[in-house]
């Protein structure tokens, strides 16, 4: 029996979690080392993946299965395409630089709260958020991947609720009220969209008689299960409705710019740029193979909540007072660009939003962590309370800033190369959704360097006066990322030789082509 790669890279975070959370009380240090090391292991597992991955080869790779529930057709089977891959690199990259940025938030002395707060748990969870995320990706069993789906629900409510972000203005009192608040909301937007789903995947067992992901779209494709027209489209909206609320999509959304607030900004970045990203996963992988026909079906009217999420995410990035809330809100557009793309039925949309997935991950990091940075310092979260610190902290604001201009998809940072492909990809099909969602590109340039603006320039306040620049461990965080941001948005052929052969078989899954140009070339 061939090693089973995919299960270790999803086992060493979730021993980790357990070894950390094992550490004596008094060896905080020790726990904070440990979570770092089993990240790392992890990101080695993940290389590994992407080394031994065929991307020319059969559609799901370095398989596995095994019984499990056998009286009611439940397998453990894991399998890997391209987009899962990618997927499984980005949650890997990012972990390590999530634990180095949260390093001291747990911290009894720096959170400034009386009462003992477990370090250990903290990185605990972390390391087992990221297991359950890596799994998530890998899993061909779509009750074993409702499993996980829900499961990650538990450790992102406690590091919400458990370890919120210190820069509030109220009393201790009330900003304890507000993580509540924000992770209760959190958990019960998904744990409806996941109770939902849990029918629709009742249902499919009852159509299909197993939960196998591969064997059910085998047969669909063949022929030899047919589903009512009536049957697919209810069972696609129970799993595409849990999906919208995950990603989040429009009007699903309202969890995330609590969550993102009222979180640590490490944690912050684990809810946007690793565990949202499942949301979207699963609209490729279960909606498209699964009910191909309810999707084309439902096209129409996802595009146009695609769209509102753009817009809508935009605007409100705009108005923005709290650095955090505008970073989520622009997160909230990102994510109807990414929507948008799997649901453009072309090869250059889905290709372009399986990219965005990535670059969004790596370019809300950077600028997310950045902005952390800044808040610890200066002990807020409202723009009005910056101004002039490119003048003290030079590398700090340098770093904020190729942040920002990645998430207005600057031509040469990764998330450019994405946003040009949906747009191209959706243009060609439905010209007027492309043409509006430019409004989207127009309205980030305009949040991002406005926000440089106001807190970056101009005359410096005597509050940052002072302000130290990025430390050593904040540079070994940001500058990686930075790194990896020119170097896909100048070369992204590594990562689309991964994914386009995955998006050639979801194409082929909703008998899609794409259209032909209006214009033939010159011969």
């Amino acid at each position: 029996m061939s090693f089973p790669l995919l299960t270790a890279t999803a086992a060493v975070p979730a021993i980790g979690a357990i070894v950390t959370a094992a550490v004596p009380a008094a060896r905080r240090t020790a726990a904070k080392w440990l979570a770092l090391f089993f990240s790392l292991a992890t990101l080695v597992l993940a290389i590994v993946i992407g080394v031994r991955f065929a991307p020319g080869g059969e559609r799901y790779q370095l398989t596995e299965s095994h019984a499990w529930i056998a009286d009611f057709g439940v397998r453990y089977e894991l399998g890997v395409d391209g987009i899962g891959v990618a997927l499984i690199g980005l949650t890997a990259l990012l972990i390590p630089f999530v634990i180095l940025a949260g390093w001291h938030d747990a911290d009894p002395e720096e959170t400034g709260s009386k009462r003992w707060r477990p370090t250990q748990g903290f990185f605990a969870l972390i390391l087992m958020v990221e297991a359950m995320v890596i799994l998530s990706f890998e899993a061909t069993d779509v009750f074993l991947f409702y499993i996980l789906f829900e499961a990650m629900l538990i450790p992102m409510y406690f590091l919400i609720g458990g370890f919120g972000d210190r820069a509030h203005a109220g009393s201790d009192e009330k900003a304890a009220a507000q993580r509540s608040y924000a992770a209760v909301k959190f958990l019960l937007y998904n744990l409806v969209g996941g109770l939902i789903m849990l029918a629709a995947v009742i249902g499919l067992y009852v159509v299909a008689g197993n939960f196998s992901l591969q064997e059910i779209a085998a047969a669909r494709a063949s022929g030899e299960l047919e589903m009512a027209t009536n049957t697919e489209r209810l069972l696609f909206l129970g799993f595409f409705f849990a999906f919208a609320v995950k990603a989040p999509l429009w009007p699903l959304h309202t969890w995330l710019p609590n969550a993102m607030g009222e979180a640590t900004a490490p944690v912050a970045v684990l809810i946007t740029a690793v565990v949202d990203k499942v949301g979207t996963f699963a609209m490729l992988r279960f909606c498209l193979q699964l009910f191909p026909e309810a999707s084309k079906w439902a096209t129409p009217v996802i595009l146009v909540l695609a769209l509102i999420s753009i817009v809508y995410g935009a605007l409100l990035a705009v108005g923005q007072r709290d650095i955090k809330r505008l970073v989520a809100y622009a997160s909230i557009s990102h994510f109807g660009f990414i929507i948008m793309g799997i649901f453009a039925m072309t090869s250059q949309g889905q290709s372009g939003a399986t990219l965005y997935m990535i670059n969004h991950g790596i370019s809300t990091a950077a600028l997310m962590l950045v902005a952390g940075f800044l808040i610890s310092r200066r002990g807020s979260r409202l723009i009005a309370d910056y101004g002039g610190v490119q003048k003290v902290a030079p590398v700090l604001a340098g770093t904020f800033l190729v942040g920002s201009l990645a998430t207005l998809s600057l031509p040469g940072l990764a998330p450019f190369v994405s946003e040009f492909l949906v747009l191209v990809g959706t243009f060609a099909r439905y010209p007027v959704i492309g043409i509006i969602a430019t409004v989207g590109i127009v309205l980030a340039a305009l949040y991002t360097l406005v926000l440089y603006q106001r807190t970056m320039t101009g005359p410096v306040k005597v509050e940052v006066a002072k302000m130290p620049d990025l430390r050593v461990r904040e540079l070994v965080v940001v500058a990686p990322l930075i790194a990896l941001l020119i170097f896909l948005g100048v070369y992204p052929k590594p990562l689309t030789d991964l994914v386009n052969p995955a998006v050639g078989h979801t194409m082929s899954d909703v008998q899609k082509k794409d259209p032909k140009p209006e214009v033939e070339a010159a011969k």
